[in-house]
């Protein structure tokens, strides 16, 4: 019987793992880095062991480390999670060499599923359908578009779609670079690129099937929408899937819980496998809520050669998760990091949120930015895409992007509704321009205005904005939107007046407006220049525009800024070096991903700012680039 429990992992992961311990009396040991001290995951558990360092290939990559920790804390099992060691053969024999239970698969296992070019061998000797391979030399523009992947990990890093057989070389070395970084094997592997399939995969606890779910919409190749069961199945097509995954397990003799994916093209009802997870997925609380178990409690029951408790029940309804992402989906899903200053979401039946962050919490540049999974049950498809939208829209999250509202397009999508979506869908779809509520500008000049008064040492009394002969209004101008939005307002012995509106009441946290005979409250955040609006409509966060600017805080023209704090891996140019719009300048790595930085316009370098290896904050000057005057708009 396992008594102490360490979680090879970190924030959300973690916290998950932890919970199922509390239930059944394990005691708990987390690890961390530096960077993760003062997240909730790290005081939760019964006991904590540092990790000293950040980045990953110090910390948690390091089995020696995790190992050492196991041995100080006393435990006698580890879990690792999902993603970093989890499906890491050698880490798996080390633990059970150490004399300590291994809550996974048999090595093994993990060795046949590992490598994705040879488990498709495997997977094709054992009748389960399977994509082609290609290679450099062997592909031709009929097998374009192809498909570059990392043969070790997954989530999207290491995955390119190559859509030229020119653009072929270099991007199997961008998936190289990227699988080395995150997973620490370079190797990949290039097969047919299915352009509108839907991800569908089936969860197992050993060779025992526990129904299927559907991950196809996905950003970069990496998932953001699931659901249990996957809708619009066939009860053959379900069937074949199921006993598919069954003889992929059987080939293998898995014991534990795992993931096997397929490629499914609905049009012709075909499935092609793609890879086998031999751990625990991050979406699996959506096949815990629709057949009621716990896979956690599975995960630790195997390991103790238990299997007298599993029995596979019927599925209850239907379940959707929504991955909460600390990224700018306008800008092309750029990972955000920094403080989350408010972090709230709202309690409500059938709903359950798994998250590793609470508000004051620092998302780190070292990690996956995923701050939450948002998890909704109901009787009905349609009805918990409801809840789970409505639930999306009332939480309060400022202080960084994230990709809410997108999510709650989603999910109120009638392609998505109608259970149309591809692996294309985002791709696919065009964004909905930003609706902003017209009071929401008004409510954070007036909340801005009461906060401003509130903050006097002296005068407190006198009304905000009095004047003995007012001339004007006062004008407040906003950025974070396309244009400045300016807001012009009376305040005075008689309260405030904005032409349009009616002001019921204001704070300097929340303002009640009447327009056009509705009154919605507006609940307000004021940080500096940063004011966060929430009302029944979602969320605006809005920066302050000075009404003058220092010249000092000016760029150069032609200056390339950091779009995030990260680290340069490539510098790709030279100073005098001439380029093309287009060209690389540069690339970075923040959050396990690699983002590169190319010249906006023809023209030369005029400075290098930066070396491979340094540590960059966002808004730093990278690179210059300096246009002709004849492309800058001046006179021949």
């Amino acid at each position: 019987m396992i008594s102490r429990l360490l979680v090879a992992n970190r924030a959300e992961i973690a916290s998950r793992v932890f919970r199922t311990c509390r239930d059944l009396g394990i005691e708990t040991v987390a690890v961390h880095s530096d960077a993760d001290a003062d997240l909730p995951y790290v005081g939760e558990a019964d006991h904590a062991v540092r990790l000293p360092g950040n980045a990953p290939g110090e910390t948690y990559l390091r089995s020696d480390l995790v190992l050492d920790a196991a041995r100080r804390s006393g435990a006698d099992a580890i879990h690792p999670g999902y993603g970093f060691l989890s499906e890491n053969a050698d880490f798996a024999r080390a633990v059970i060499d150490a004399g300590l239970t291994w809550v996974g698969p048999p090595p093994e296992a993990i060795v046949s599923m590992g490598s994705k070019i040879s488990s498709k061998k495997l997977m094709e000797a054992a009748g389960v359908p399977v994509l082609t391979n290609h290679t450099v030399e062997t592909a031709t523009e009929s097998d374009v578009p192809l498909l570059v992947k990392a043969s070790a990990g997954g989530g999207g890093r290491g995955m390119r779609i190559v859509r030229s057989l020119a653009e072929l070389p270099g991007e199997i070395e961008k998936a190289r670079a990227e699988a080395e970084s995150a997973f620490g094997d370079g190797t990949v592997f290039v097969e047919t690129y299915v352009e509108r399939g839907r991800h569908v995969e089936v969860q197992l606890v050993g060779t025992t099937v526990y129904g299927d779910r559907d991950c196809s919409v996905q950003r970069r190749h990496q998932k953001v929408v699931e659901e249990a069961p996957a809708p619009g199945l066939s009860d053959e097509v379900r069937a074949a899937l199921h006993d598919a995954a069954r003889n992929a397990a059987e080939a293998i003799d898995y014991r534990g819980a795992g993931t096997v994916e397929f490629l499914y093209d609905a049009d012709t009802e075909r499935f092609f496998f793609l890879e086998m997870n031999t751990r625990l997925q991050v979406e699996h609380p959506v096949t815990e809520a629709v057949h009621g178990v716990d896979l956690v409690a599975a995960q630790l029951a195997v390991a103790e050669n238990d299997w007298t408790f599993w029995l596979p029940a019927a599925p209850s309804g239907h379940a959707i998760e929504v991955r909460l992402y600390a990224e700018d989906p306008a800008a092309d899903y750029q990972p955000q990091s920094g403080e989350l200053t408010t972090f709230e979401i709202p309690e409500a039946d059938g709903i359950r949120v798994d998250t590793g962050f609470v508000s004051g919490s620092v998302v780190s540049t070292h990690y996956d930015a995923m701050l939450a999974k948002v998890i909704a049950h109901a009787p009905t498809r349609e009805q918990a895409a409801r809840k789970l939208a409505g639930v999306l829209s009332r939480a309060r999250i400022h202080g960084l992007v994230t990709n809410r509202d997108l999510l709650v397009e989603v999910l109120r999508d009638e392609v998505f509704l109608a259970g149309d979506m591809t692996t294309a869908f985002l791709a696919d779809r065009e964004r909905r321009a930003e609706d902003v509520d017209p009071g929401a500008p008004v409510a954070a000049a007036l909340a801005l205005a009461e906060h401003t008064r509130a903050a006097r040492t002296v005068q407190q009394r006198l009304p905000v904005a009095w004047r003995n002969v007012p001339s004007q209004p006062q004008v407040t101008a906003f950025g974070g939107f396309e244009d400045a939005v300016s807001v012009a307002w009376w305040g005075g012995r008689d309260g405030y007046s904005v032409e349009g509106h009616t002001v019921v009441a204001a704070s300097p946290t929340r303002v009640t407006l009447e327009t056009d005979g509705v009154r919605t409250t507006y609940d307000v955040a004021v940080s500096g220049e940063v004011v966060d609006v929430d009302h029944p409509g979602g969320h605006v966060r809005l920066t302050v525009v000075p009404r003058f600017v220092d010249p000092a805080d000016a760029v150069a023209s032609g200056s390339l800024l950091a779009p995030m704090p990260g680290t340069v891996v490539k510098v790709a140019v030279e100073n005098g070096q001439d380029v093309a719009a287009g060209d690389v300048v540069l690339v970075l790595e923040a959050m396990k991903m690699q983002h590169t930085v190319t010249a906006p316009a023809a023209g030369t370098v005029t400075e290098i700012n930066v070396r491979p290896g340094a540590q960059v904050a966002a808004g730093e000057v990278l690179a210059v680039v300096d246009a002709p005057a004849s492309a800058q708009g001046d006179p021949a």
